[in-house]
């Protein structure tokens, strides 16, 4: 994994970018968040999508759930970036949709727009 930290309009961000997976889980998510803090000192992180696990875009799962409320309990926002196009559920849209609405946790197309959602 490696992290490239970046400082935009003064906010300090983390652009992770790996081989594989970071987030599989809770706890792997919590890792990232802290590795991440310890680093580079930033709470807000951005990452593409291939790096989440699929059972994160399934909310029957759990998972999503579970991570946005550690991600928020610890202060962390983070922007995921990627084509959300192939999924058909509506709860996953609708969560897409109101994640969006707020200011912790955003769905976005491009890395761009992932560091430009997470410095408004």
């Amino acid at each position: 994994m490696k992290i490239e930290h970046i400082n935009e309009h003064g906010m300090d961000i983390a652009v992770i970018s790996s081989d594989e997976k970071v987030i599989v889980d809770v706890q792997s998510a919590l890792d990232l968040a802290m590795t991440v803090n310890y680093e580079t000192g930033a709470a807000n992180i951005v990452l593409d999508k291939r790096l989440v696990c699929e059972d994160f875009f399934i909310l029957s799962s759990g998972v999503a759930g579970e991570i946005l409320q550690k991600f928020i309990n610890y202060h962390v926002r983070a922007a995921i970036y990627g084509d959300y196009s192939r999924y058909t559920s509506k709860p996953l849209k609708d969560f897409i949709y109101e994640s969006n609405q707020g200011k912790d946790f955003f769905f976005v197309a491009t890395k761009e727009e992932a560091i430009q959602k997470l410095t408004q």
